[in-house]
C-alpha cells in the first residue's frame, strides 16, 4: 500500500457526494471508496458525513471497522 495515491483533507472534503460523483471517507489514514454504497447515498450515512475523516466518530457507531473490509482503499490522508 506505499504506493498509494496522498489526499489532503481538503481534497478528502471535495469527495462529499455533492462537489463530485466520488463519496470517499478516511478512517486510521487510509481513504475509502464508498461511493457503491446504497448505506452513503448523497455522501450521509446516518449522522456521518463523507468527505471526513471518520476515525473518531467510529467510536460510537454500533459496528466496528470491519465495515471498511468491503470498501476499496484508494489513497491515504495526509
Amino acid at each position: 500500500m506505499s504506493n498509494l495515491p496522498e489526499y489532503t483533507r481538503s481534497q478528502l472534503a471535495l469527495r462529499n457526494g455533492q462537489d463530485h460523483p466520488e463519496i470517499w471517507c478516511a478512517y486510521h489514514g487510509m481513504i475509502y471508496n464508498v461511493t457503491k454504497s446504497r448505506l452513503w447515498r448523497d455522501g450521509k450515512h446516518y449522522e456521518h458525513w463523507a468527505g471526513q475523516d471518520l476515525t473518531e466518530e467510529l467510536t460510537d457507531a454500533p459496528h466496528t471497522s470491519y465495515v471498511f473490509d468491503k470498501f476499496e482503499i484508494i489513497g491515504k490522508l495526509i
